[in-house]
């Protein structure tokens, strides 16, 4: 697959490449990424970075290196080390004549649809004015259950936010192996992931070092987000030299996602949403029809459960029996009413409701599979009328 033109690129880097064997930052990688995004700039192509570390900092200052702290203490950390991690990046890049901006993010600028709209119109505006985004979440202010979990699956989504043409991933190996190189001798380098490889996640048994949050495994989720919104995703080794450039110039490095079929602006949005404002649980015909070749709304009679209070348009999860969330989507009615029409055919709901409405509780063009589940096979048996 021809990367090179890739116009649009999301960059990540976690707390190891960041700090790599130094005391405190990896100021001649970020040197040298300073250099190849001036480079990129000059070919008129378009940076995000996302970046690990501000944590990592945090602790050193306050000569605190253990990983398990309390939220508190992350949250304290956070503050310290991210004013030092901008500088550092700040001085590598101005050294090679770009320009870098913060973006701390929490996830309601993601999730909720208005103000992901004005977050996506602040990089849109950065990228024309070739300003380098450098983006992290904002740890010293995001609640615990409403957080992005770590700077992967951050990567990802605003990846699909901004229809990025590649997401890359800047390792300290150099790509992902078939075991855990560093304990399998024989682990062997995965040139290619495709798109209906279900299985990727066996090789990705590897976790985390001490200083990150998330591991190989992460990174491989992560990939499949942006491959289901379209986004071909690589993973290569950062210590190399000018490894992103060698990349986009066709030299065979680390290990390339490769994308499905690119969704609509909305559906990536969808698959890439991170805080549902509520759950449904469906039957199992009703799973059947939604994971089918080609998919089917999710009517009424589908519905077995609601899980929260919303209104209506907000983002749900979709949950099958056991629990298993298969789908999200937007939804056409509030908690309340799902409640009153769940089990009902598609005639009864107007009159249950007592107006006229749209049948469906989310309509299939409003509606995505779950990543990990949108390449998985139906189970066998026929659509039925319940979805």
């Amino acid at each position: 697959m021809d990367l090179g033109n890739c116009r649009r690129l999301v960059v990540k880097l976690g707390t190891r490449l960041v700090a790599g064997s130094h005391e405190g930052v990896n100021t001649e990688l970020l040197d040298d990424l300073g250099r190849q995004a001036a480079r990129l700039l000059a070919r008129r192509k378009q940076l995000i970075i996302v970046t690990s570390g501000a944590v990592h900092l945090g602790r050193r200052v306050l000569k605190r290196p253990q990983r398990r702290e309390a939220l508190a203490f992350r949250q304290a950390a956070a503050s310290i080390g991210q004013p030092e991690l901008m500088r550092h990046y700040s001085q590598a890049f101005q050294a090679h004549g770009v320009v870098v901006a913060q973006m701390l993010l929490t996830m309601g600028d993601i999730a909720e649809r208005e103000r992901y709209l004005h977050t996506r119109e602040t990089f849109e505006s950065l990228l024309r004015h070739n300003v380098v985004p450098i983006v992290n979440e904002n740890d010293s202010v995001s609640e615990p259950s409403v957080t992005f979990g770590e700077n992967d699956k951050l990567a990802a989504v605003i990846a699909a936010k901004v229809q990025a043409d590649l997401l890359v991933f800047l390792l300290d190996e150099a790509g992902l192996y078939t075991s855990n190189p560093a304990e399998d001798p024989s682990a062997a380098l995965i040139r290619a992931i495709e798109p209906t490889d279900v299985d990727f996640l066996k090789y990705a048994a590897g976790s985390g070092g001490p200083e990150s949050m998330g591991g190989m495994a992460t990174k491989c989720i992560a990939a499949r987000i942006a491959v289901e919104c379209g986004i071909p995703v690589a993973m290569i080794d950062g210590r190399e030299p000018g490894a992103l450039l060698r990349r986009l110039e066709g030299e065979e490095l680390g290990t390339l996602f490769r994308p499905a079929r690119r969704r609509s602006s909305r559906k990536s949005w969808l698959a890439s949403a991170t805080a549902p404002g509520g759950a449904i649980t469906v039957d199992d015909g009703a799973r059947r029809a939604l994971l089918a070749p080609g998919g089917r709304s999710l009517l009424p009679s589908g519905v077995t459960g609601v899980e929260g209070a919303f209104a209506a348009g907000v983002v749900l999860a979709i949950r099958d029996s056991t629990g298993q969330e298969i789908a999200r989507g937007l939804t056409n009615f509030a908690s309340a009413e799902i409640e009153r029409v769940a089990g009902a055919q598609t005639h009864e709901v107007a009159g249950i409701l007592g107006r006229d409405t749209a049948p469906e509780v989310i309509h299939r063009d409003n509606l995505v599979l779950s990543p990990l589940l949108s390449t998985e096979a139906p189970p066998t048996g026929e659509p039925d009328a319940r979805a």
